[in-house]
């Protein structure tokens, strides 16, 4: 994922839905949020609290709400893009600009400034005991530097490298990706760390 500096730029960069992007950046920023890049895309923030970003792919332009698990959804728009692994995040999709009724999503972006000015923030359960998948523990055993080297990483860190095996559905993509993730664990690089700032 290439990291851009403005939001101009990723726009001016995105492979898909220019328009849709700035017709959803013009929405926002008649809002009270922040502008500002978070892991290589447009995040809105209020008080140092992310509340809303848009984000360009291959098919659809996202707006993300971080909390949107607390919005009514009277209208059946959002989705969880990532069941059983996003608990708060929720994802309003559009693939044209015709699509966008801004009153309507100005209705629901004021209404997560509002849940965020009241605190209204689902958390990550940070408490859970990791689960390491199979074919990692299968690699552990015949490498134990491997395995020490994992076991510094904080239990988040630690998470974040199972829940990227673990959500492959397919033994091979799941294996691969132990692969990929070797070199990181014995650099010492978390999975996430290049888009923490």
């Amino acid at each position: 994922m290439k990291s851009y500096k403005t939001v101009e730029e990723y726009i001016l960069n995105a492979e898909n839905g220019k328009e849709i992007l700035i017709v959803l950046r013009e929405i926002i920023r008649s809002t009270e949020l922040i502008e500002t890049i978070k892991w290589g895309g447009p995040v809105y923030t209020l008080e140092g609290k992310n509340v809303v970003g848009i984000g360009s792919f291959k098919s659809y332009v996202g707006l993300w709400f971080f909390q949107g698990a607390f919005l009514k959804d009277e209208e059946k728009v959002l989705i969880n893009a990532q069941i059983d692994i996003t608990k708060a995040l929720r994802q309003w999709r559009f693939s044209s600009v015709d699509e966008i009724n801004d009153k309507l999503v100005l209705k629901y972006i004021n209404e997560a400034i509002q849940n965020q000015k009241q605190g209204k923030e689902l958390k990550p359960d940070r408490n859970k005991p990791v689960v390491i998948p199979d074919e990692l523990i299968e690699v552990f055993k015949e490498d134990y530097e491997l395995e020490k080297c994992f076991k510094n990483f904080t239990t988040g860190r630690q998470r974040e490298f199972a829940d990227f095996i673990s959500s492959a559905k397919l033994v091979d993509t799941r294996r691969a990706r132990v692969q990929k993730i070797i070199p990181l664990i014995l650099d010492n690089i978390g999975l996430n760390d290049k888009y923490r700032k």
